[in-house]
């Protein structure tokens, strides 16, 4: 089980790929089967309202899980797309409190947030050129 199967607290995820003559939606269904029943040999109980199934990605902690991989929320993308541009120091810390979100998901980051986190040093004059932008 431990091949299909991860926990997160109280959470089950399964999942599956099509093998051994199964389709991916054959072998999901079998390990479905398999996870329930030993909930209910264990007396473990799912909330029906919480539970997904079948489906091709997963929300979990602010990002999507797919059968590729992580990716981010895009409601999460959109929002820090959308704020405001900083006019002050206050402001933009801020922001990159919230675009600190997307480093996961960025291999150069900390590089691209650079010129940012420099208006923020004690001693910094705020100055808000097109490569803070």
């Amino acid at each position: 089980m431990r091949q299909f199967v991860q926990t997160y607290f109280d959470d089950i995820f399964v999942h599956s790929r099509a093998s051994e003559g199964k389709t991916a939606v054959e072998a999901h269904l079998g390990h479905l089967r398999e996870v329930l029943l030993c909930m209910r040999e264990n007396r473990l109980y799912a909330n029906i309202n919480k539970c997904i199934f079948g489906a091709e990605e997963l929300p979990f902690f602010g990002c999507f899980l797919e059968k590729d991989g992580v990716r981010a929320d895009p409601e999460k993308v959109c929002a820090i797309a959308q704020w405001p541009v900083a006019v002050s120091q206050k402001d933009l810390r801020k922001w990159l409190g919230l675009a600190n979100y997307l480093h996961k998901y960025s291999a150069n980051y900390a590089e691209m947030a650079r010129p940012l986190t420099n208006l923020l040093k004690k001693d910094a004059v705020w100055s808000w050129t097109p490569e803070a932008q």
